[in-house]
């Protein structure tokens, strides 16, 4: 029986093809005539393996790409591509070795990058080779995770998408936990109905198999099927016996892992703070959401919690001073509280971090446990502003004595900051996605945290070696302690497992020995080896972040050590993915969220499977169009020169058609974010012009700026005005600050922390942050191709509803109207679209992001000379 298929949190099979003349008929050109989702789940660790096959049905060459979405925890560990008996495999190396190969692909035009991070839980691996004619082509990725419990139960989501009905489509689940499988429950929406009888389930008592075989009828047939096949998730969810508090303990060649997740212990009570950013950015639906979240949580406690709430901005303010105990009075003051919680001034972080843990240090830790939880959407922009300081401080107020635990609203945060923090103190950092689930995010959250069982735990093992983490502060209901090691000459005899920790009233202790004998599939793979290098590997990663000097560089050589060992493509590796001669490499990366890889200009779409044809026109920007769906071949050049994270130069096809070229003006695109929807929207300016970003009547303020001349660049200079004795005028060489009594230069090297009565300009890593009364924008210099350029961010937007300018338009609200060509309903007007895709630069990572395409006019309400400007 096949003991395979998908797991982790997602995944999505779909290939596109490109075609270099047109067919006759796209549905005999290419087929994906075989596509099967394979994992199998032993000891909680997943090997994944996804093979797609695909005939080229035509007598000419064409362009398959193999496109798939993989769980932003997994490490890639192989790939392969199988053509006329040939078999390519990728690489794995350093990734300093592997850059200079993807940057001389990038240089070329070519979409180097193939992986990138996709929402929240998901990472987009996208590959293409050249079939020849009535030729085929079999490709594998294969990826490895262990699975995380979390509320009591582990998770498999698998995403299927296949973008046609596939004739020989399987998605194959195969679980074997040596305790016992104490349940086992398959949802999702291809769990439906009219899907039941593709799906077989088997349970015996330590193994598990799931399939899912629909046939190519049924794959058009579903509520969520049509033309372009399965597109919904299958869902499996399942835990494990525990018949001992120790867990489970399962050796096999040499190398250990133990699960351990006691759950017959009594609550230990919290003591419990809140630190909720009331600064202007949190406007609008994130305060409500933070509000929602913390009157359910209020209402969660246990009455033997006692608990704080801490509110700040550029002041910090405290519900009570002490911690209360959670009984009806004080939750309903504290509800009362909770609910006038609104958003204003500046953020400082420091500072209300620091009262959050000296009321905490103040109240009796004797019988409980204690927690901070920081809720932020924004970087320090007052008070201690200074990241390394912010991080000293904090760590030496906490002492190690709890967890801080940091959670960061949007994609806006400073990330990096708040989980270097939250690790430095024991605790996690968490992304929260401003989406409508926001406030059921935070109160999730919540919940792993809710019930602590024990503290100050301790895994010893006599016997091992090569240990993975061994101390862990707290242990939280429904979770799991997972430690894994070698025993040197796999002498068990000599090996025993003991927990030291501290439950409510008692210490603990648990002590075991290896089992003597082993089941006999269990013994005979590497699976647990692969698990501790993949644990040891993400430790190593998270520890590296937290060090600095010879210690970092230590730490960073052991992990990569281990990554080159197992084939592991992780931020310390890459792997390059070798073509037929004549083609170039790719090169994937792990990368940060937020990061895409250069997107070829011959796709709309990476969400669906297009035929591209290439006609004979006179008009080559019409015939762009028509062929690839984005803006003219010049604005999609000057966003091929952004990094390595914007669309390249369409890949030269091999028709032998003629076409003459014609001469388009540079536009540089925009984004404009939507309200409740996935997709924001995006229209095009020409270069060079000078705009109005933002005028503030009420306030005296306004900014300008001037576009650079290349499409590929933002503006040259941009000039903000308060008053009418305030200016701040920046370009690509520094930042003059001038108050009519001192005219102050800062060019963009050192840190600077510049403020007025009015006025507060904090500058590092190459962003200027300025705070103009309730204003507050962030302009970033980057730097591509050798030019160098900014590009303003509007973190805090005035108050007031006469705003005007191309920044001061909020969030859009509209619907999509589905007909012949695409339309959405904007203030109940219809407006053309089409997808496309822009660079976002309000994120560092400069990610390319989908969008609906537009006119300006429709964007912004108002004719372009509406946002023109003669001077700064």
């Amino acid at each position: 029986m096949m003991k395979g298929v998908s797991v982790g949190v997602g995944l999505l099979g779909l290939l596109l093809a490109c075609v270099t003349t047109a067919p006759t008929d796209k549905n005999r050109d290419w087929d994906i005539y075989s596509f099967h989702i394979n994992s199998t789940v032993t000891s909680r660790y997943a090997t994944t393996i996804i093979t797609s096959r695909v005939a080229n049905r035509i007598d000419q060459s064409q362009e398959i790409e193999f496109h798939v979405k993989i769980p932003k925890n997994a490490f890639i560990s192989k790939f392969k591509m199988t053509i006329e008996g040939q078999t390519y495999d990728g690489v794995v190396k350093q990734k300093e070795e592997a850059q200079q190969q993807y940057t001389q692909a990038v240089s070329r035009g070519q979409s180097a990058g193939i992986v990138s991070s996709v929402g929240r839980t998901l990472e987009e691996f996208k590959t293409s080779v050249t079939v020849a004619a009535l030729s085929k082509v079999t490709f594998e990725l294969t990826y490895e995770e262990l699975l995380k419990r979390r509320m009591g139960k582990y998770e498999l989501l698998i995403h299927a998408r296949p973008m046609q009905p596939v004739a020989d489509f399987k998605i194959d689940v195969y679980i074997n936990e040596r305790p016992g499988i104490h349940f086992l429950e398959i949802t999702g929406g291809l769990s439906t109905k009219a899907l039941a009888n593709a799906i077989t389930k088997t349970h015996a008592s330590s193994e598990a198999w799931v399939h899912f075989y629909p046939s190519k009828e049924l794959q058009s047939q579903c509520e969520s099927c049509g033309e372009q096949g399965l597109n919904g998730d299958l869902v499996i969810t399942y835990d494990v016996h525990r018949k001992t508090s120790m867990g489970d303990l399962h050796e096999s060649e040499g190398y250990f892992v133990h699960h351990f997740a006691p759950s017959d212990l009594p609550r230990i009570p919290k003591n419990l703070v809140f630190i909720i950013d009331r600064s202007g950015s949190m406007h609008g639906r994130k305060m409500e959401q933070t509000r929602e979240a913390l009157l359910k949580i209020l209402g969660d406690l246990a009455e033997d919690d006692h608990f704080g709430l801490i509110t700040f901005d550029s002041s910090v303010s405290t519900w009570r001073k002490e911690l209360l105990p959670a009984n009806q009075d004080n939750l309903e003051a504290a509800k009362s509280f909770a609910r006038n919680i609104h958003e204003r001034g500046a953020t400082d972080i420091n500072a209300a971090v620091l009262e959050g843990t000296a009321m905490l240090n103040r109240h009796p830790q004797g019988g409980s446990v204690s927690l901070l939880i920081l809720l932020t959407d924004g970087d320090p922009t007052t008070g201690e502003t200074n990241l390394e300081k912010i991080h000293k401080n904090i760590k030496e107020a906490i002492g190690k004595k709890f967890p801080l635990y940091c959670l960061g609203f949007g994609m806006d945060v400073n990330f990096d900051f708040l989980e270097k923090m939250a690790l430095e103190n024991s605790g996690v950092g968490r992304r929260i996605y401003t989406d409508s689930d926001a406030a059921l995010q935070l109160q999730g959250f919540y919940e792993e945290v809710a019930t602590p069982l024990l503290t100050d735990v301790q895994m010893i093992y006599l016997g091992g070696a090569n240990l993975t983490q061994t101390n862990f502060s707290q242990y939280y209901n429904g979770s799991e302690i997972v430690v894994a090691g070698q025993i040197p000459d796999n002498n068990i005899e000599m090996f025993t497992a003991e927990v030291i920790a501290i439950s409510k009233s008692n210490r603990v202790m648990y002590s075991d020995t290896l089992p003597k004998e082993e089941p006999i599939e269990a013994r005979s793979d590497s699976h647990i080896q692969r698990l501790w290098a993949y644990l040891t590997v993400k430790q190593l990663l998270d520890k590296e972040v937290q060090l600095s000097g010879k210690e970092k560089e230590k730490v960073k050589k052991e992990a990569l050590d281990l990554c080159m060992k197992y084939s592991f493509v992780t931020p310390f590796t890459s792997m390059v993915v070798t073509k037929p001669q004549g083609e170039d490499s790719q090169v994937a990366h792990k990368p940060k969220e937020g990061e895409k890889p250069i997107r070829s200009s011959r796709v709309i779409s990476g969400s669906r499977l297009q035929v591209l044809k290439h006609q004979v026109n006179s008009h080559p920007a019409m015939a762009v169009q028509d062929a690839y769906g984005p803006p003219p071949m010049a604005v999609q050049d000057a966003y091929a020169s952004l990094d390595f994270n914007d669309p390249p130069r369409a890949r030269a096809t091999k028709t032998t058609m003629r076409t003459t070229t014609t001469t388009v003006s540079p536009l540089r695109r925009f984004l404009l974010p939507a309200e409740g929807q996935a997709l924001p929207l995006c229209y095009d300016i020409p270069v060079a012009l000078s705009l109005r970003l933002l005028l503030d009547p009420n306030n005296e303020l306004s900014m300008n700026g001037q576009l650079g001349q290349s499409a590929s660049a933002g503006y040259r200079k941009i000039v903000i005005h308060y008053r009418s004795d305030q200016h701040i005028e920046l370009d690509t060489t520094g930042i003059t600050f001038n108050d009519e009594q001192n005219t102050t230069y800062f060019s963009w090297s050192p840190k600077i922390n510049h403020k007025t009565d009015s006025v507060s300009l904090i500058l590092r890593d190459k962003e200027m942050d300025v705070t103009i009364a309730s204003t507050r924008v962030v302009i970033m210099l980057y730097k591509r191709n050798g030019i160098k350029f900014l590009w303003p961010v509007l973190r805090q937007r005035p108050t007031g509803d006469n705003i005007i300018g191309i920044m001061a338009h909020p969030p859009v609200a509209y619907e999509e109207v589905q007909g012949i060509t695409m339309k959405l309903k904007i203030r109940d007007k219809e407006v053309d679209v089409s997808r496309d895709s822009a660079v976002d630069l309000s994120v560092r990572s400069t990610p390319t992001v989908a969008c609906w395409l537009m006119p300006l006019q429709s964007a912004l309400q108002g004719e372009l000379a509406d946002f023109t400007i003669t001077q700064l």
